[in-house]
């Protein structure tokens, strides 16, 4: 596989993983997702994408995964330590088109990263 390819081991499968997520994770909201993410001692970015069926029907929910799959695949990189994340579409999120997605998730990624490094240099590890 390439470098840049996102394997099944990359992501977020089981509900256990999902669970824990959601009860020890840090989270970020805005109008259009939900973030929960964790450290995590896997060594790499694991990803899980939630959207239920109130984002629409079957393919829009699928294409709006796709699209936030494909965000953090080229952009997990940025991710210096491994952490668990989960990403939550909300109603609406259909309404946006890909850029609007893509613009989005880059906040939020952004708030991720500047949570990330203050916790890294509280913690005295940067």
């Amino acid at each position: 596989m390439g470098a840049f390819s996102f394997t099944k081991s990359e992501r977020l499968l089981r509900r256990a993983d999902f669970e824990k997520l959601s009860r020890h994770g840090e989270r970020i909201e805005n109008e259009h997702f939900i973030i929960v993410y964790s450290r995590n001692g896997f060594g790499k970015l694991r990803l899980g994408v939630t959207a239920s069926k109130r984002v629409g029907p079957a393919v829009t929910r699928n294409r709006v995964k796709r699209l936030v799959r494909e965000h953090f695949r080229l952009h997990r990189v940025l991710f210096a330590e491994s952490y668990d994340v989960n990403v939550i579409a909300k109603d609406g999120t259909s309404d946006l088109s890909s850029r609007q997605i893509r613009g989005t998730l880059e906040a939020i990624v952004r708030d991720i990263l500047r949570d990330c490094k203050h916790e890294a240099v509280s913690a005295g590890t940067h």
